[in-house]
């Protein structure tokens, strides 16, 4: 499983390859999946903490490229891949939340590192400074910060231009430190 995006003359293969997978071709879909499978698992696990939604995901993503590879219309594919991973791990924690249920870890059981940070993110001072900014701006900083993605695969992602990613990432920096500099916190502002 490859880590790193494909340069840019792989790029240009990917559209080939996506009409091959359309036509059926299963050796194309493995050479895609080889191809976007080893980024795409480290950015769906910079969003989820679990390993199997994460697998679960993998698999369903894939499954997704194989029955709309004729609906990539060209462009990024590596964009087109992730808007579809991203949605179906929305879904899968969606069904997630629907099954909830108590589960008693075992009392010599501590939450990993990773959880750890994030709790802080969510719930220390700067989850509760996220809180108080937009949530369309709050979505743009996860997904360009917390998730790592281009300006470019942003505005795939959320379904808007270049341009605003840019001026919603500039207005929620200046909003975060401006939320995080206020009374509550012992700032200036």
């Amino acid at each position: 499983m490859r880590l790193k995006r494909p340069w840019r003359g792989e790029r240009d293969d990917d559209a080939a390859l996506l009409r091959a997978v359309a036509r059926g071709d299963t050796e194309a879909l493995g050479v895609f999946h080889d191809r976007h499978a080893g980024w795409l698992h480290v950015r769906l696990s910079r969003r989820c903490g679990d390993p199997e939604m994460v697998r679960e995901v993998m698999q369903d993503t894939f499954v997704a490229v194989w029955r709309s590879a004729a609906s990539h219309r060209g462009g990024d594919a590596g964009g087109w891949l992730w808007v579809i991973a991203a949605r179906r791990l929305v879904d899968a924690r969606r069904a997630a939340a629907r099954q909830e249920r108590v589960v008693h870890e075992p009392a010599g059981s501590a939450p990993s590192a990773e959880d750890r940070v994030l709790a802080g993110l969510e719930y220390g001072d700067v989850g509760a400074a996220l809180q108080r900014i937009s949530p369309e701006l709050r979505e743009v900083l996860r997904a360009t910060v917390v998730d790592g993605l281009t300006t470019r695969e942003t505005a795939r992602l959320l379904g808007i231009p270049e341009g605003t990613v840019k001026t919603r990432a500039m207005r929620a920096r200046r909003e975060l430190r401006a939320a995080l500099q206020g009374p509550a916190w012992g700032g200036n502002a």
